[in-house]
């Protein structure tokens, strides 16, 4: 089984000057600590305007961080918000393959839409169009960094002319794909389109196998038609997490924190009112907090405890379990002392046969993978003579307003327009 840890860098009110700052620096020592612990993955959504549920809005940024401070841990963007609006196809090839590049070959992409009314009003997405434009963008997307040049698309949600999407990334076709899945018809989703599911949904052990089995049984089926160039047939699980050989220790440094992360995300998913910029998540919080039902982290508890739950999750087939430990209110130190006990005490045993079950599973899915991909319509490349060259502008303007008159007229408003100096000193030259 494979381990991983998630960063929405959650910051709970009340905020000083300091607060993003010291949180970034304290979660990018917890994934150096991660790495040098035997950890596998790291992940960090992008997430917008969601106040003290996830600060994460550039995680690019924060996983090149994480990459150059580390040598094995893979980084997952977990997830790009994929629909155009957020990001156009051709910005978020450029930016896995750059990070792939960056952390040389560790790079994991994890796609979705977000169902927040913050995000998509904030972005105009239109939410009964959001699953068709991740549809249409993440499969674009893959044909970008695998197609050279890439042929140029007109799509319900998005259209660009040829062009050869640069850099590449390391790992061919492309990194390994991922969606992030908040239910059991989005596993569904996930495993009929190729791609590793990435579940946020907090579920116990025997429901996890029900999810599991699903996953794996549409894979092998004839329903399985990959959105990429790869299939990625991987589900992980979140939970929450503090380890401590106290249990009532764990639960106390943990709970809570896994308790808010719960609540924040109901606020600004399902129930909550947000004036931003205004309201006080964590005071909401904290009075509602008594009437909560209790948070159940699976990964909260002593060490034999998470050894028991874990190797369920295992059983199930489940071959990642993430855990949500930046949460709520969670110190820094409560965080990295629940690494290392977890690295010392609990994750030898569960990967004590890790390579022997890796062998046995793609020997097992290697002819349902080869079946999918030969089920899969790929994009036709361009013929070299069909590639349509693209004429630099050279001295031609374009600009609607650039006329001898409205340039005068803008530079007596004392705006400078670089380059224009320059053009006027080799027109009087007679360099035309």
């Amino acid at each position: 089984m494979r381990f991983g840890l998630i960063y929405e860098l959650q910051l709970p009110r009340p905020w000083s000057a300091e607060s993003e700052h010291r949180l970034v620096q304290d979660a990018l020592a917890e994934v150096e600590a991660a790495d040098r612990l035997g950890f596998d993955c790291v992940w960090a959504n992008e997430h917008h305007f969601l106040e003290e549920y996830a600060h994460n809005s550039a995680p690019e940024v924060f996983l090149a961080a994480a990459a150059a401070r580390t040598k094995r841990i893979h980084v997952g963007h977990a997830v790009v918000l994929s629909p155009p609006p957020y990001n156009p196809p051709a910005r978020v090839a450029e930016r896995i393959a750059m990070l792939d590049l960056v952390s040389s070959g560790r790079c994991e992409w994890g796609t979705g839409s977000s169902a927040s009314r913050a995000e998509l009003e904030g972005f105009n997405v239109n939410p009964e169009h959001k699953k068709l434009m991740w549809a249409e963008a993440t499969e674009q997307t893959a044909n970008m960094m695998a197609m050279s040049p890439y042929p140029g698309f007109k799509g319900d949600f998005f259209s660009m002319p040829a062009r050869n999407v640069i850099p590449k990334p390391v790992q061919k076709p492309h990194p390994p794909l991922w969606l992030a899945c908040s239910n059991r018809e989005t596993i569904h989703v996930a495993a009929r389109n190729g791609v590793g599911a990435l579940a946020f949904a907090f579920v116990d052990p025997a429901e996890a196998a029900k999810w599991a089995g699903d996953y794996y049984d549409i894979i092998k089926s004839d329903a399985c038609v990959p959105l990429g160039h790869a299939v990625n047939a991987n589900i992980a699980m979140a939970t929450g997490f503090s380890v401590h050989h106290d249990e009532a220790e764990a639960i106390r440094r943990g709970q809570d924190g896994f308790q808010f992360f719960g609540y924040a995300l109901g606020h600004h998913y399902v129930y909550g009112e947000h004036t931003p910029g205004v309201t006080n998540v964590w005071e909401r919080f904290e009075r509602a907090r008594d009437r909560l039902p209790p948070a159940v982290g699976n990964g909260i508890g002593t060490p034999a405890q998470l050894i028991d739950r874990l190797r369920q999750y295992q059983d199930a087939g489940v071959d990642q379990v993430i855990f949500v430990q930046q949460a709520g209110r969670n110190t820094h130190a409560d965080i990295i002392a629940s690494l290392e006990l977890f690295a010392a005490e609990v994750m030898p045993v569960l990967k004590a046969d890790q390579a022997a079950r890796d062998a046995r599973k793609q020997a097992e899915l290697a002819p349902y993978v080869e079946a999918a991909l030969r089920r899969k319509q790929w994009m036709r490349p361009l013929e070299r003579d069909a590639i349509p060259p693209i004429a630099a502008y050279g001295r031609t303007v374009v600009a609607s307003d650039a006329t001898p008159g409205a340039l005068a007229a803008r530079r007596g408003g004392g705006i400078n327009i670089p380059g224009e100096d320059m053009a006027e000193q080799q027109r009087a030259a007679g360099d035309d």
